[in-house]
């Protein structure tokens, strides 16, 4: 092998460790995320950036309550009353990659994975009432200082329900604007996504969130 096609391989083999860390960096430690929608507003405004800590992939920690977090979308995020099964009040994934690259593509990658970004209001096993426009956890009003005084809680779809093992409920703060867990139901764990951390973006901004 000649000098300079060995110096290329050298080159290629580091890119390509480089990428290999910097993916599993991403997925499994953090990655930075950028605010969309107007779901979590007054806290989080669109175009805001945010840093994810994914180290719960490794650790197994479960999202505590009033944390902001990341999850996938469900396949289903509206239904209509005559479709709405009460009795049992989880999100639908049913639609999953089907082959090696399409599930990297998707999970690794995330170029065609949808996510949504809200509080989470409940853990498994809590017993969720909406109800006059308040939240019930555990027959307790939540206590939510990081909503705007006017907001007003309401739905007509999971409103009174326990949240089964392995799943969490998640609301977005600005309530009227949000499409979340009232409309579609729990999100299991296993599809939070990361935990948000902290907001860099704008500098005047930058900082944890609460």
């Amino acid at each position: 092998m000649n000098e300079g096609l060995k110096n290329v391989l050298e080159w290629v083999y580091c890119i390509v460790i480089a990428l290999v860390l910097a993916l599993l960096f991403r997925y499994f430690i953090g990655t930075p995320t950028i605010v969309k929608q107007r779901s979590m507003f007054p806290t989080l405004k669109e175009d805001q950036r945010l840093m994810l800590n994914r180290t719960m992939r490794i650790t197994g920690r479960t999202p505590k309550i009033g944390e902001i977090i990341t999850f996938e979308a469900p396949d289903v995020t509206y239904y209509d009353n005559h479709e709405l099964d009460k009795t049992n009040p989880i999100a639908i994934y049913s639609s999953e990659p089907k082959n090696i690259f399409s599930k990297f593509v998707y999970y690794s990658l995330e170029i065609t994975k949808k996510s949504f970004i809200k509080r989470v209001i409940a853990l498994e096993g809590d017993h969720v009432k909406i109800q006059d426009n308040k939240v019930y956890v555990n027959g307790e009003i939540l206590k939510e200082d990081y909503i705007s005084i006017d907001v007003i809680t309401k739905s007509d779809k999971f409103n009174d329900f326990i949240v089964p093992e392995g799943y969490i409920f998640a609301m977005g703060d600005n309530r009227t604007k949000s499409t979340d867990c009232r409309d579609f139901g729990c999100i299991p764990l296993n599809k939070v996504e990361g935990i948000v951390i902290f907001r860099f973006w704008p500098f005047n901004t930058w900082g944890r969130i609460k």
